[in-house]
């Protein structure tokens, strides 16, 4: 999948793709980490190889759940890893990362997407299913921007900034040609049709980070503290970004917010955001790589957890972006799918796993913070 232009979803070609595939490199090294069993057994077996030097581990049925920002990513995942390591089954469900830490805590996945970490509580119940004193844990993956989409036809280009989206998203604003818009907007000859909000309905770490965008850009125009759950008033609830984004695609009028892949999927329009650089931000991969390398990197033990910029003003960042985090534990994790999960990790954190992610509409993480994820997988069991 390529970047969008200003214009909107419309797809740019060879020079930009070549940016984001050369921008994927740089944040990868060599996959690294071992794949074999892990614990106490005296004897591990060297990991079999499979298909452009992919190692496989134990061959294993995994089940996966969670966030749906990642879902493209984990189709890609899963097509190549199994390919090469074909005795490997691996089924991921995008149900949400709420869903997806519930799904993990209670025992039914080997490991759990999710773009919001757990909470203390959540971490503290992980004991229930990390073995032997073990604790869940973050794996940072896969970045990428979240998108503002929109469809007003004859529009294909609409600048907004953070206070005017949270008014909009809150039922503040409720026409396309309100003052607020036109000026940011100028010389555009908006609409008087009114403004259809979607959110989503489901806990949604898509809906996290959005919402915290919009509390720490908004200028106080966001009352609610971020979360999973939209907490805002009026709008259309929609379940996962696939829906909501197709509820903007056929709805005039409409806005909502979803990863870029499902824009650009859907050839939606995107907002490009005002965040007081000298020019309007675009949502794209290499916008948003921008941004995500300025986060900062919390580590705790084996955890690696990234701080977002939400308030950027870095020419080129856009703002609006998500960090994806695999949730497995330290150690304990289960001897039946651990080697196979190990081994898959590895793949998705090294060279072959991250190259091409940019194609996909997702964003590179910094070099140094996929080294460190690499790192932390192998020490895991």
């Amino acid at each position: 999948m390529k970047p969008q232009r200003r214009s909107g979803t419309r797809v740019t070609a060879v020079g930009v793709a070549a940016v984001c595939g050369a921008l994927a490199l740089t944040a990868c090294g060599s996959s690294g980490g071992s794949s074999g069993p892990a614990g106490g057994s005296s004897t591990v077996a060297a990991p079999s190889t499979g298909a452009g030097g992919i190692a496989c581990g134990k061959p294993a049925t995994l089940s996966a759940s969670g966030s749906t920002a990642q879902q493209y990513a984990m189709k890609y995942w899963i097509k190549n890893y199994t390919r090469a390591c074909a005795e490997t089954k691996i089924s991921y469900a995008g149900n949400g990362s709420g869903a997806g830490q519930d799904d993990f805590l209670a025992g039914r996945t080997a490991f759990a997407g999710s773009d919001s970490p757990l909470t203390a509580d959540q971490v503290d119940r992980s004991g229930k299913v990390c073995a032997g004193g073990g604790r869940a844990i973050h794996l940072p993956m896969v970045g990428g921007p979240i998108a503002v989409g929109f469809h007003l036809p004859g529009i294909d280009r609409l600048v907004l900034d953070a206070p005017t989206l949270a008014k909009i998203f809150n039922a503040g604003i409720a026409k396309w040609n309100d003052p607020a818009i036109a000026a940011l907007n100028k010389g555009v000859k908006l609409p008087a049709t009114p403004i259809q909000v979607f959110h989503r309905s489901d806990s949604s770490g898509t809906t996290d980070n959005f919402t915290a965008y919009l509390g720490a850009a908004g200028q106080g125009a966001w009352p609610y503290p971020h979360g999973k759950t939209w907490a805002a008033k009026g709008g259309h609830a929609v379940k996962g970004s696939a829906d909501l984004a197709n509820q903007v695609q056929r709805t005039v009028g409409a806005i909502g917010y979803f990863e870029l892949p499902y824009a650009v999927s859907r050839m939606i329009r995107t907002v490009s955001v005002d965040t007081g650089a000298p020019a309007p931000v675009d949502a794209n991969v290499i916008a948003a790589s921008h941004a995500i390398s300025g986060a900062e990197t919390t580590d705790n033990g084996n955890d690696v957890l990234l701080r977002l910029d939400y308030g950027t003003k870095e020419p080129g960042a856009y703002p609006i972006d998500v960090v994806t985090y695999e949730i497995v534990c330290d150690k304990g994790n289960k001897p039946a799918t651990w080697p196979a999960t190990k081994a898959f990790l590895t793949y998705m954190a090294g060279q072959k796993g991250q190259e091409n992610l940019t194609f996909q509409g997702y964003a590179t993480l910094p070099a140094k913070v996929l080294t460190k994820v690499r790192d932390e997988i192998g020490s895991l069991s």
